[in-house]
């Protein structure tokens, strides 16, 4: 195996696993997910059927990922945090059919205990504050926090928060990026 899987750990038929990849106790893949190169799932995680990860997707402990869940490259789920995959569900009606899709973009993280509610995409290196309950559209780099989260600023690529200047421009402090904000929208410009 080119990846590691903890003894207690319930890996079922036809998933597959990128090469470096660790999975910890207690967790369990289900048929047909696909998780990329290096990623790392906590104790007690569950990847639903058809769910994808991409390459460094770190995944802190108890955190479910139900079938419609796409991650991109590099994205941080916090202990805990939510997804939810049915608007509507209700324990009599069988809504297996009507699971709604949510794609957390490239570098995007999600803080513990937050709730995306399905079919809410969240944008490139966005942030979601711990225990944000996420209602609607996150922009790429948007920093949301609370219930129901509300965008309280912007943030580079590292995370760190994003000041921008009369000219419209955000120097990131560590990596020294440049950022300008237009339209309401951030882009990297270094």
């Amino acid at each position: 195996m080119s990846y590691f899987a903890h003894p207690t750990a319930v890996i079922d038929e036809e998933c597959i696993i990128g090469a470096g990849t660790k999975i910890w106790h207690f967790s369990h893949l289900m048929s047909t997910c696909t998780l990329g190169e290096n990623c790392n799932l906590g104790q007690n995680v569950v990847i639903s059927p058809n769910v994808i990860l991409g390459n460094n997707v770190k995944v802190q402990n108890n955190v479910s990922i139900y079938t419609g869940v796409i991650c991109e490259d590099d994205v941080f789920l916090g202990p805990s945090m939510v997804f939810t995959n049915v608007i509507n569900p209700r324990s009599a009606v069988n809504r297996r059919n009507q699971y709604s899709e949510t794609i957390v973009r490239k570098g995007a993280s999600i803080g513990a205990n937050a709730t995306i509610v399905c079919g809410n995409n969240i944008g490139a290196y966005a942030f979601v504050g711990a225990g944000a309950v996420v209602t609607k559209e996150i922009k790429a780099y948007a920093l949301v926090v609370g219930n129901p989260s509300k965008q309280i600023g912007w943030v580079s690529e590292y995370g760190h928060r994003l000041e921008f200047g009369s000219d419209t421009i955000a120097e990131c402090p560590e990596s020294h990026q440049k950022y300008k904000l237009e339209n309401n929208s951030v882009s990297r410009i270094e």
